[in-house]
């Protein structure tokens, strides 16, 4: 039932103080300025203000690299599913498969691949750095991001993302999307409307800006997008009366969507789970992003058909000193310790890895916000040379030093 007059107003009024506190918190102009612009006003904030403060504090505490209070503080996006749901996968009719390895059998011979994530939880973004190279090698020519600032020119020549390159893409695990998309010879598109706060002028922009970016005068396009919650679906529902990207972008290809769902089957909080997630994760048991496929015809598994194909499980994991253990991606990462010294007794104090070579304002491979704990968490980084940076509260700079994390980690020395 759509929401009455007053109901309507209040949001409306809610969303335009999001947009001011939002706005304040972007001239704070480092991170840990904006997260606490967002915790001040969430924590003075009446309903549905604190709603939507919740959200954008959550996305900013994805970005300072405190995943687990991402998830504590914004649990879940309500109601997770609407309408008809499938039938439970019985595991003597189903078995779970890589998520990136099926997608991309599923993506053969498509033109367009959408994939979802929660804007505030970073694992909802480990396939799509997964699925990149895959799909490459399948021939997809542009990738497309929901994040992107449309003044954002400099991308493809600088090589990688800078603070300024979009909102959420200043999460590390977002700027390596993006760095490795520029890698692999993507075109990376901008494709964010004008009217972003009309929700019909939106999806119907950037389905428009999509189609004549992409597909006008390239029939050999292929297009890989990385958007948000319901701007994936095939159908309505999610989204009121409004027509979803996915649905408006295929039809003005004329071909369908390969639609991707990852925001639903994840780990939150105690009690905001999708009631059947517990279920999947005892029956199937991922350590990494899978999808099911029926044993007897190989078809995907969706929770909701009618509105996305595939339905990704992602695993629970667990923390290791406070930092989900599925940073690793799959071993490609390594867990290092940054020397406690760099802060000293300075909290709280923002600890970051760029790679060597690029700029200071470039999103970092990854950082942490050390706060009031004893010790100092794992930086999770690939192979490669970095330079540590400690920052504090007013984003003043106590510290750098240079780091080589090796291809593997050393064996030990016999004595």
């Amino acid at each position: 039932m759509p929401p009455g007059p007053t109901a309507q107003g209040e949001a409306l009024a809610a969303f335009a103080a999001l947009n001011r506190v939002r706005a304040a918190a972007d001239r704070s102009g480092t991170p840990l300025g904006a997260y606490g612009v967002y915790r001040e006003a969430w924590q003075h904030a009446d309903e549905p203000l604190r709603d939507f403060l919740a959200q954008a504090m959550a996305a900013v505490e994805a970005q300072l690299g405190l995943y687990a209070e991402a998830l504590r503080d914004f649990p879940a996006a309500a109601p997770l599913t609407r309408g008809e749901v499938a039938p439970y996968p019985d595991p003597a009719d189903y078995e779970a498969q890589p998520a990136a390895a099926a997608i991309a059998d599923l993506a053969r011979g498509r033109r367009l691949v959408m994939v979802n994530e929660a804007h505030h939880d970073a694992h909802t973004r480990q396939l799509t750095l997964e699925l990149l190279p895959r799909l490459r090698a399948l021939g997809f020519t542009h990738f497309a991001a929901e994040t992107l600032d449309p003044r954002e020119t400099q991308l493809a020549a600088r090589g990688y993302p800078v603070r300024a390159s979009g909102y959420y893409s200043d999460e590390p695990l977002y700027g390596e999307i993006l760095r490795r998309a520029l890698q692999l010879g993507y075109t990376v598109v901008a494709y964010e409307s004008a009217s972003a706060d009309d929700r019909d002028r939106r999806e119907a922009g950037q389905a428009d800006n999509l189609y004549r970016r992409v597909f006008a005068g390239q029939p050999q396009a292929r297009l890989f997008v990385h958007a948000g919650y319901a701007h994936v679906h095939k159908a309505r529902g999610y989204l009121g009366d409004t027509d979803p990207l996915a649905l408006q972008l295929g039809m003005r290809l004329g071909e369908p969507t390969l639609s991707i769902d990852q925001t639903v089957l994840r780990a939150t909080r105690d009690g905001a789970e999708y009631g059947a997630y517990a279920l999947l994760l005892d029956a199937y048991a991922p350590r990494a992003p899978v999808v099911l496929r029926a044993r007897r015809d190989g078809a995907t598994w969706s929770l909701q058909p009618r509105v996305y194909d595939v339905s990704v499980i992602l695993p629970r994991g667990a923390l290791r000193q406070g930092r989900p253990d599925w940073l690793d991606l799959d071993g490609t990462r390594h867990a290092t310790v940054p020397p406690p010294v760099l802060c000293d007794a300075v909290r709280p104090c923002l600890v970051e890895a760029r790679h060597a070579g690029e700029a200071d304002d470039a999103v970092p491979a990854d950082r942490w916000l050390w706060q009031a704990e004893p010790d100092p968490a794992p930086l999770y980084l690939a192979p490669g040379r970095y330079r540590l940076r400690a920052s504090d509260a007013h984003g003043t700079l106590r510290a750098e030093r240079e780091l080589v994390v090796p291809a593997a980690p050393s064996p030990p020395q016999n004595p």
